[in-house]
């Protein structure tokens, strides 16, 4: 009875531990990576690489500028709009494909070809379709995301134990209930892991999309800044994009690590 007590808080050490040098991993590494930076500023000249400082004294001049929210805005819903399209119609699509092997068997090297494909030689095919606009934008953007999504969904769906859906049969479930109760509970870790990568990527469009036919947005205050050669704009507007992007990132990931480590077998 001890022994078996002991080992619970040997574990929370442990795991206690573990993350303590992660965090100190993550501090050591961005502290590097500002030194390098820095560096960098003074080896290349201001004019080609600012400064840390730099940088984030033009960032705070953009974000307090009146026109910052009217692009933030737009860039905020044709992304959030991209996103919710591509990761339910990812979800869905790998869960039809994956239920159906055929059918999945068929369409994964079309999804794989697909995916490979640079996605701003569609961007004219896009114009055609949806015009000039937002429409556009979040066109661009679901095309980048949703197939991540699918592909992860779908193999999950496929990498379900067979004895799942015996046992599904043998209650009688509906292929609702058997969707529902069964396959998204078991294939939710590898679903998140699309997520994850489908939200980079969505961004990613949406972003490129803003930068070849918009009047708003973050991409089009890059673009416009690199027409420029406004070094200290594209650097700072890089900033913040990356750090949004990393936060989001770094959530999902560990909600990732932990929805695997909870699947693993002991």
């Amino acid at each position: 009875m001890h022994g078996a007590a002991d080992v619970e808080p040997m574990a929370v050490t442990r795991d206690g531990a573990r993350r303590k040098t992660a965090l100190a991993d993550i501090v050591v590494l961005m502290v590097a990576m500002i030194l390098l930076w820095q560096l960098g500023s003074w080896r290349l000249g201001h004019e080609v690489m600012p400064s840390p400082a730099a940088t984030l004294r033009k960032l705070a001049a953009i974000m307090t500028d009146e026109d910052f929210p009217r692009h933030a805005w737009e860039t905020g819903r044709a992304f959030g709009t991209a996103l919710v399209i591509a990761l339910a119609g990812g979800l869905v699509i790998g869960l039809v494909l994956g239920a159906h092997r055929l059918s999945g068997d068929v369409a994964e090297p079309i999804l794989v070809a697909l995916y490979s494909i640079p996605k701003i030689t569609l961007y004219p095919v896009i114009l055609l379709l949806f015009g000039l606009g937002i429409s556009a934008k979040i066109a661009f953007g679901v095309i980048h995301g949703i197939i991540p999504v699918a592909v992860f969904t779908m193999n999950a769906v496929r990498n379900i134990r067979e004895v799942y859906f015996r046992a599904a049969k043998a209650m009688r479930l509906s292929g609702v209930q058997t969707a529902w109760s069964i396959v998204l509970p078991a294939t939710v870790p590898e679903i998140v892991s699309g997520f994850r990568l489908g939200f980079a990527l969505t961004l990613l469009g949406t972003l490129i999309g803003e930068m070849f036919a918009s009047q708003r947005g973050l991409g089009y205050m890059l673009v416009k800044a690199m027409e420029t050669n406004d070094v200290g704009t594209v650097m700072a507007l890089a900033l913040l994009l990356i750090t949004l992007a990393t936060m989001a990132s770094s959530v999902l990931l560990a909600l990732d690590r932990k929805l695997h480590r909870g699947t693993a077998p002991a």
